[in-house]
């Protein structure tokens, strides 16, 4: 597998690191940054992360062989309107957004009849972003999850596999509306709870925040995350979002019973749940 020319749409963490595994392996002769900020895109050139940026989205996008959308899932449809009249026939689209669903079919239906979409969720990261912390090896050993529809062409489905292989990613494919729903309950209802779990202790007392220990640190180092990017996950996936917001108030409810009556047998009970099924987690990824 080899790109003549690869755009990345967004060179932050995951698209920078992106372009350094393609260049790391040898799939790509050249790769064009699109961004929002030019010293953003000048320092990605200069690290050699990109070879040559634009500022205009059609223009980075024109005569590629394959683009890759990883600016935050809010501006991917406006962006691929921007630039479907000028996507070269037959050239692989995909993208690494935490969400997928009704995206995905949007995606298709805007960049088609040229553009040969395939939703991607590249499962690696860091809570910190941007290109300093970029890494051509960040995909070795991640699961990528890749989100076919039954519109999806089928060389395109197995070339982004292949891609995402090629940079060390375990693939697995999964319908996009499950992608949502599983993800909802691992990923984007934690960022929920982490966020909101340090501004309630902000509202008790801000000074506390100063006697962090490190499960707290541990706990919320998500929060050091995009905001920009973590509303638009969030509003995309709101439905799923709500009604696992709210099995989770009912197991707080639940909790707060317990506490309030002293039942101390129940309340081990329920950690007890918890911890099971944590170490459990543990020997899934092992297995």
């Amino acid at each position: 597998m080899y790109f003549r020319k690869v755009t990345i749409l967004g060179v932050g963490l995951i698209g920078a690191s992106l372009a350094l595994a393609l260049k790391k392996y040898k799939l790509a002769e050249t790769i064009i940054g699109y961004g929002r900020t030019e010293a953003h895109l000048v320092v990605a050139q200069e690290r050699s992360i990109i070879d040559a940026f634009e500022r205009d989205p059609a223009r980075a996008c024109d005569g590629a062989d394959l683009i890759v959308f990883s600016t935050p899932v809010g501006i991917f449809l406006d962006l691929a309107k921007r630039i479907s009249d000028c996507v070269r026939e037959g050239a692989l689209v995909t993208d690494v957004g935490s969400v997928k669903g009704e995206l995905v079919r949007e995606m298709e239906r805007v960049l088609a009849p040229k553009g040969r979409f395939v939703g991607g969720h590249p499962i690696a990261g860091s809570d910190r972003s941007g290109i300093w912390t970029a890494s051509a090896d960040l995909f070795v050993h991640a699961r990528c999850i890749v989100t076919p529809t039954p519109l999806t062409d089928k060389g395109a489905l197995e070339q982004i596999a292949e891609m995402w292989r090629a940079v060390g990613s375990a693939v697995e494919l999964l319908d996009p509306d499950e992608h949502d729903r599983i993800y909802a309950a691992v990923s984007h209802l934690l960022h929920v709870l982490v966020y909101e779990l340090v501004n309630t202790v902000a509202e008790i007392n801000d000074s506390y925040l100063a006697y962090s220990g490190q499960g707290f640190k541990d706990t919320t180092r998500i929060a050091a995350s995009h905001p920009e990017l973590w509303r638009d996950i969030c509003l995309s996936n709101r439905d799923n979002i709500v009604m696992f917001l709210d099995r989770f108030q009912k197991n707080l409810d639940v909790v707060k019973e317990y506490l309030t009556t002293r039942d101390g047998k129940s309340l081990l009970a329920r950690f007890e749940q918890a911890r099971k099924l944590r170490e459990r987690i543990g020997r899934d990824r092992n297995s």
